[in-house]
């Protein structure tokens, strides 16, 4: 049976680190989802302050549901591959540090096959799972520009065991991908799930983020394949919401637990 293990994206909260993570606590989130670019720096995550901030979680009642660290370019974009390739890399050894085993990140759209660009990103995932292996937390890439397919094809040229998914259902509804098949060709790889949720606003002729429950997403579908893969990971929530943030995060856990019930 699927299991709740409820998490919440930090960055959603817009508050700074430690009173983000109390506000997390408070709102009944298991694990939380830290930004590795603005909240924590892996160049500066000694071994003293590592102890420090697993004492600050354990205090809460909190561990780390995933590590996000944001790129500006693909793994396919040869421009600062290798210091972007060493930096994933850190964000992953942090991760572990921290008792976690997933670094989110967008890997980019995936080339045609037999493309320079396909190749590049290729051999640049293939380090980074080498890397992986040794330190015991994988990148996921987050599903967005490709669907399922597409995804699952790039997996089966990299050795096995190298990249993860991060399962955004929103993003790919945002993109115009198909949210259910594309969990049903990927789901078996997925290590995190972000729970989100979006609706075509006909208004306006294109997709937005709306809240949990309230969009076009089909949980019983997407928790039932999980179900069926026995998932063990996080069920994060994210919200982009333009106010009254701290309520819709709390709101979007409380439906988790009305799903679950």
């Amino acid at each position: 049976m699927l299991q709740l293990k409820k998490g919440l994206n930090l960055e959603s909260l817009r508050q700074p680190l430690k009173a983000a993570l109390i506000t997390a606590a408070r709102l009944g989130a298991e694990g939380v989802e830290i930004n590795a670019r603005t909240q924590l720096h892996p160049a500066t995550m000694s071994r003293t302050a590592v102890r420090h901030f697993l004492k600050t979680l354990a205090d809460l009642n909190l561990s780390v549901a995933a590590i996000h660290f944001p790129t500006r370019r693909s793994y396919g974009d040869v421009d600062d591959l290798e210091r972007r390739i060493e930096a994933t890399k850190a964000a992953m050894t942090m991760a572990w540090e921290l008792g976690c085993h997933v670094v989110v990140n967008r890997i980019g759209s995936v080339a045609d096959p037999g493309s320079d660009a396909r190749q590049t990103m290729v051999e640049a995932l293939t380090d980074i799972g080498m890397h992986a292996q040794k330190c015991g937390a994988w990148l996921a890439a987050q599903t967005d520009n490709d669907d399922g397919q597409t995804i699952l094809a790039l997996l089966d040229e990299l050795p096995i065991n190298s990249l993860k998914v991060d399962f955004d259902p929103a993003g790919l509804l945002m993109r115009q991908q198909p949210v259910t098949e594309t969990m049903k060709a990927l789901a078996e790889h997925v290590t995190h799930f972000r729970a989100r949720d979006a609706v075509q606003d006909l208004s306006v002729g294109r997709t937005t983020e709306v809240q949990l429950g309230r969009g076009s997403v089909d949980w019983p579908a997407l928790l039932g394949l999980l179900e069926e893969k026995s998932y063990q990971g996080f069920l994060t929530v994210q919200r982009d919401a333009e106010s009254n943030a701290i309520g819709q995060c709390g709101e979007s856990l409380e439906y988790l637990d009305q799903l679950f019930q």
